[in-house]
């Protein structure tokens, strides 16, 4: 497939790509102009205008076959092969992998239904696919292990990962920290926000040390990007979202994520980006990373307590996936006895009698399968009821 067509050779001047805008790869990777000068690293990775469009649309073919970390595809297999496996464990086994997310979107966005919305999340996917779904999907899925390289691909799926799911695990506690409700739309974003990378690794040769070269910070990087090939792995990323049928919202937040104007989920996932960054001990801008934050209503404590406490395992509330068995006041009672409180306090509070409160909590230990208090809070934790 070939790019627009090439500009006559006296206009250089060519404006670059603005982030936001594009509807097709044609409109949005346009050709840079064929430079002649080879004096510098990067000119190698240059693209022509001839082969640019063709370069990207091969690199987008290539990325169908990207592979699942073998771990999470075996897990996932687990999962859903066993009895009684609660949904919010599958859903959590596919959100740990970029392949595995890609692959069940893809099917889910499938399915003909013009008038259904398109599906932005795992859950909602895993329950459209079914259990049976997932598995067939997922027993099909090539997979890389860190002991054994696949041809193609070297160690770009353990690199990409690691990041995928530092930011991804950034960007849930920033939300939590910004009191944002739903977060699955989220987790799916920010692991993906770096897809259009994995573009450009197969586009261009150079990528990404030629033509970063000296680059330290993101921001630099992707200066470097549109320099040099003319669009950025941001802009790529949202537009091979696109491509695959995700939702626009989705691909808008992906190709956003580097935006001085990006808001919303697609500023929490810049933010998260600049963290996950930070934890593996990259250079980052200081006084962007606090704006953005302050964007996002994080003042400057909130964000070094952030910082702080991101490379240290947390005992973060799971989100709620399963359906929750018990009536709206079984868990109020539930919630009471989980902050210590007594069946009088509880029934104080309520506005119940004693003998009532008793009668929920044993309603409410039979339906958890519980023998007392503290399983049965255990339980209700465990699958993000409390």
């Amino acid at each position: 497939m070939m790019c627009p067509a090439a500009r006559k050779p006296g206009k250089a001047n060519q404006p670059q790509p603005r982030i936001g805008r594009p509807t097709s790869v044609k409109r949005a990777l346009k050709p840079v102009p064929d430079r002649t000068d080879n004096s510098t690293p990067a000119a190698a990775a240059r693209p022509t205008g001839e082969g640019h469009g063709r370069r990207l649309t091969a690199a987008f073919e290539a990325l169908e076959a990207f592979p699942a970390l073998a771990e999470s595809r075996n897990r996932v297999l687990r999962l859903v092969r066993e009895e009684h496996t609660s949904p919010g464990d599958v859903v959590a086994a596919i959100e740990s992998d970029v392949s595995l997310v890609i692959a069940v979107l893809r099917i889910a966005n499938r399915a003909p239904a013009p008038k259904r919305a398109r599906v932005a999340t795992i859950p909602e996917a895993v329950e459209m696919l079914t259990p049976s779904g997932v598995e067939a999907l997922a027993a099909r899925t090539a997979v890389f292990d860190f002991f054994e390289r696949i041809p193609g691909w070297d160690a770009q799926p353990e690199r990409f990962r690691l990041h995928a799911v530092a930011a991804q695990r950034a960007a849930d506690r920033i939300a939590r920290e910004a009191d944002m409700g739903d977060r699955d739309e989220l987790l799916v974003s920010a692991l993906l926000h770096d897809i259009g990378k994995l573009v450009l690794v197969h586009a261009y040769p150079g990528y990404p040390g030629q033509v970063h070269g000296s680059a330290k910070t993101p921001e630099e990087r992707l200066h470097r990007e549109r320099r040099e090939l003319g669009v950025d792995h941001a802009l790529v990323g949202g537009v091979l979202a696109r491509r695959w049928g995700l939702p626009s919202r989705l691909a808008a937040a992906i190709e956003r994520h580097h935006s001085d104007e990006a808001h919303g989920e697609a500023a929490v996932i810049r933010l998260a980006d600049m963290l996950a960054h930070y934890g593996h001990g990259k250079p980052i801008e200081p006084a962007r990373m606090l704006k953005v934050a302050r964007e996002l209503g994080l003042d400057a404590n909130k964000l070094r307590s952030v910082m702080y406490e991101l490379p240290y395992p947390t005992g973060q509330q799971r989100r709620q996936i399963d359906p929750c068995p018990l009536s709206v006041r079984e868990l109020d009672v539930l919630k009471r006895l989980a902050e210590g409180k007594v069946y009088k306090q509880i029934a104080l509070e309520l506005s119940l009698s004693t003998s009532t409160v008793r009668t929920h909590l044993h309603n409410t230990y039979a339906k958890l399968g519980a023998v007392d208090r503290a399983q049965a809070v255990l339980v209700a934790t465990q699958r993000g009821w409390l």
